[in-house]
């Protein structure tokens, strides 16, 4: 029996670079499912957007990416026509969606049962412990409050560390996204979290996690000479990181942001499909494929 054809996307601006659909081959490889996933690219403003999706979903999509610049559209429209994850609404934004077959009601129009979950900082947490770096426990510094940070908070308090600190340039935003969130959800301990700014971040960390993207720039964060970690992670990809050069030089273990990339694309496709994905061959695989 022919297996019925799924469709998937990822919507962007710019676009051409995504390596998504490549990563969703490898998957469907592995699970034996039959797909077409494409880049879609859509003007910056929220009516395209709005139309891109509604249109996807309309014509038999079954489940759509959103990256930069439309993670905090995506989750506005979802607050609008469906709901959203928890880990979604913490973050703010959604990089994967969907139709909720529990939202339907009677045959409800699709744009109602619009469902948005937030996959990021899961797959940053997934990826970490595949490394067999130790979260439960651990004293964990992440550095910067914007969206990228936002978004792994609840994976790494529920991944059970100790503590986080929050490092940013401007004090104020990561104090306000502390208090922020600690209030959004019952899930996030205030006591745990505490902020400062980059130049102050000093001590001994088990983690440090770079949530900026200064580094694909060339540049370097203005870092303490009193700051050391067993592992640090950046979440960008791609090139040499300064940041992961920092620590290199002062012996700490690194990793950058490729398998996070992987892990929460692992995570879109089982929310789509409902089958697992072995991360650790779809990893070996597509780093064979870019050699």
């Amino acid at each position: 029996m022919t297996q019925a054809m799924q469709h998937f996307i990822v919507i962007g601006n710019p676009i051409a670079h995504s390596k998504s659909p490549e990563i969703h081959e490898v998957f469907a490889n592995q699970t034996g499912c039959a797909i077409r996933y494409g880049r879609q690219y859509c003007p910056d403003d929220a009516a395209s957007f709005t139309a891109v999706v509604e249109a996807f979903f309309q014509g038999g999509g079954v489940g759509a990416n959103v990256t930069v610049p439309f993670k905090q559209l995506a989750y506005d429209l979802c607050l609008a026509q469906g709901g959203v994850s928890e880990h979604a609404r913490i973050a703010g934004a959604v990089n994967t969606l969907l139709l909720n077959q529990d939202m339907l009601n009677n045959g409800a129009a699709v744009n109602e049962a619009l469902y948005g979950d937030n996959t990021d900082g899961q797959g940053l947490v997934n990826h970490i412990k595949s490394l067999g770096w130790q979260l439960q426990g651990a004293r964990v510094a992440l550095i910067g409050a914007g969206g990228a940070a936002r978004g792994t908070i609840l994976p790494l308090i529920q991944a059970g560390i100790e503590t986080l600190t929050i490092a940013n340039r401007t004090m104020s935003k990561a104090a306000d996204l502390v208090a922020e969130l600690s209030v959004a959800s019952p899930s996030i301990d205030a006591h745990k979290i505490t902020s400062c700014t980059t130049t102050e971040l000093s001590g001994h960390f088990d983690v440090i996690i770079n949530a900026t993207s200064i580094g694909l720039s060339g540049d370097t964060l203005p870092l303490s000479a009193h700051l050391s970690c067993n592992q640090a992670y950046d979440m960008m990809y791609g090139r040499e990181l300064p940041f992961l050069q920092h620590f290199t030089d002062r012996g700490a273990q690194i990793s950058d942001g490729y398998g996070m990339l992987i892990g929460q694309a692992a995570l879109s496709f089982e929310r789509w499909t409902g089958h697992t994905i072995d991360v650790t061959q779809a990893t070996t695989i597509l780093k064979n494929q870019s050699t």
